[in-house]
């Protein structure tokens, strides 16, 4: 099979190809001019027949889960990023798989870490046969070297859940680090050892695979609240010693930076909203992973405080500075995407106005509407951006 295939010219003026990986892809027409017709993708149709009626839907390990669910060449295997650089499931699937002697599979995480760099030499032997999801260090070096067996493909997260909904990415095993669960399944990331905040990477691969692990080293008794993930979708429950490490979510894209050049770019690029107007009592903003972008929230803090205005809300990636504006009564609610550190865990746990979201109330553009075109100011990192606003954010400047 060809990694790609029948190259044309998207809109925006690229050569782009129709097949990729043996499957066929729309080019972009332009911002809304695509129209999606036909219904949403569906897993199977289950029974309770064939689940236990006590509801205990726990098994011994995470091998004998795979196998249940019935784990074999070429599957689509997908797992979630909550953990960030702290995940430690995604490593001990694809350990399992090797064992077992499955080849080909397709890994479809919401991000992958450098702390799954381990996994390059199941691309090597072709275990894996390509990742489709976002690519950070080794793995994303590894694929820009040209080095896997398919053509990996970057996703948005919203991106990722519209392929999941719509079937163009058909998920046959869902593998969900959970901070927290019960054996029937409910699960939820702001409780136990393991914390993380919440599971809404997760949300349609426990909606849309057709079979679901969660995976826990914090088993409680029925029912798991609040339920972030529903048991109803879940399959298996494997308990681990250790699901993830919490402390290794921050990272240097998630920490507000402390260089002088950079905070002078995010004073002045407050600035600037201020005097577009664009920052007024009951405006909404987004600050995106970057350290530069997330001090510019630090910048609007202060400007609402001066003129005793209040936020109505703040689209996160939270880390301590969007909790303590919420603490201190300068915004209403934090409408959370992901935790970029313990102090956003510790507020979606202890606080209602903290709300956790996921790609489909975000971002996912085949919907009926959603978050991104309601948000007054967004300020997101790149690594490139030409003076035509065309950005990058996949490859350093040096290539």
């Amino acid at each position: 099979m060809k990694k790609y295939d029948n190259l044309v010219k998207n809109a925006a003026g690229r050569e782009v190809p129709t097949i990729v990986n043996g499957e066929e892809h729309i080019p972009f027409k332009g911002v809304g001019k695509h129209i999606p017709t036909g219904r949403k993708h569906a897993p199977y149709i289950a029974s309770c027949a064939n689940y236990p009626a006590d509801g205990n839907k726990t098994l011994a390990n995470l091998k004998e889960a795979l196998i249940k669910a019935g784990l074999k060449d070429g599957m689509t295997i997908s797992t979630h990023h909550h953990f960030r650089n702290g995940d430690l499931i995604a490593n001990q699937i694809f350990d399992i798989a090797h064992e077992l002697g499955v080849k080909g599979l397709r890994w479809y995480p919401s991000a992958s870490f450098p702390c799954q760099a381990g996994l390059t030499k199941y691309l090597e032997d072709g275990t894996i046969n390509r990742i489709e999801g976002s690519m950070n260090g080794p793995l994303g070096k590894f694929a820009s070297e040209g080095k896997m067996q398919g053509l990996g493909v970057l996703r948005s997260h919203g991106g990722r859940y519209q392929a999941v909904q719509d079937g163009e990415v058909q998920i046959d095993i869902s593998v969900i680090a959970a901070p927290s669960a019960d054996p029937f399944g409910n699960a939820n990331g702001v409780d136990g050892p393991a914390a993380c905040g919440l599971l809404g990477f997760a949300l349609a691969d426990s909606q849309y695979a057709d079979k679901v692990i969660v995976v826990t080293d914090n088993i409680v008794p029925f029912p798991c609240i609040p339920w972030q993930i529903h048991g109803n979708y879940v399959d298996y429950v494997v308990k681990v010693d250790k699901v993830g490490l919490p402390e290794k979510i921050i990272s240097g894209t998630t920490r507000i930076t402390k260089s002088p050049d950079r905070l002078l770019i995010a004073e002045l690029t407050a600035q600037f909203c201020d005097e577009a107007g664009l920052i007024f009592d009951g405006f909404s903003y987004q600050a995106g992973a970057g350290g530069t972008a997330l001090s510019i929230g630090n910048y609007f803090r202060d400007i609402l405080r001066d003129r005793k205005w209040k936020a109505r809300f703040i689209r996160a990636g939270s880390n301590k500075y969007p909790v303590e504006m919420l603490e201190e009564g300068l915004v209403e609610y934090i409408l959370d995407g992901q935790t970029f550190d313990l102090e956003g865990v510790r507020s979606m746990r202890e606080n209602p106005g903290h709300v956790n979201t996921s790609p489909f109330t975000s971002y996912n553009y085949h919907g009926k509407g959603n978050f991104a075109s309601m948000i007054d100011v967004v300020v997101l990192g790149a690594t490139e951006v030409d003076v035509n606003f065309n950005a990058n954010v996949v490859t350093h400047s040096d290539g």
